[in-house]
């Protein structure tokens, strides 16, 4: 799991709400519910995401705590092996695919293609109004919901009302469900 990608992560033993928080500190809970012994299955979601993933919870606790610690950022840096760019800044390499006439100008642009492009994807993030975060939100509030409550009563008509942008209907399919069902759905999709 890459914890770049997100930094809150929460666990479910069944349908309680077991720990949230740092992925060692969640993976550390997890452990000591496994230790207690079965009573309803431990499920681990990316609160940015609203994903499962999966914890290795095998040694002893500090090897689980160290085994999802976040790196510290003062650590110096590894040259062995160390490919091109800027590993420090988080910079990966992908492949564009560009028409000849888009890589000219790129060519052109003060900075060359990586800056240039760096440029135009921040300004079209500040342009959208926080639409794209809203967005991942849903969606992270979604793929909750179809996990966890996905047999639930109303289930279809509070997802319907999750991307209708009906808050208070949401509020209402959901009102029977499990509390820490719902007040993880709701903080998923309205940062609550």
């Amino acid at each position: 799991m890459d914890q770049s990608e997100t930094t809150t992560f929460t666990a479910f033993k069944g349908t309680q709400r077991l720990a949230a928080g740092a992925l060692a500190a969640v993976a550390l809970a997890v452990k000591a519910a496994e230790a207690e012994g079965p009573a309803g299955p431990i499920l681990i979601y990316a609160d940015a995401t609203g994903k499962a993933i999966d914890l290795d919870t095998r040694g002893s606790a500090e090897e689980v705590a160290a085994r999802y610690a976040v790196p510290a950022e003062s650590a110096p840096p590894r040259d062995e092996g160390r490919g091109r760019g800027r590993p420090k800044l988080g910079v990966v390499a992908r492949e564009v695919t560009l028409l000849p006439r888009h890589w000219d100008w790129l060519a052109a642009q003060p900075g060359g293609a990586s800056v240039t492009l760096r440029k135009l994807v921040d300004d079209a993030r500040k342009r959208d109004g926080g639409w794209s975060n809203h967005r991942a939100a849903l969606d992270a509030a979604y793929h909750f919901m179809s996990a966890m409550a996905g047999d639930l009563p109303h289930f279809e008509d509070a997802i319907r009302a999750l991307y209708a942008g009906d808050r208070a209907m949401v509020e209402r399919h959901i009102a029977d469900w499990p509390k820490d069902i719902r007040d993880h759905a709701m903080k998923l999709g309205y940062g609550e």
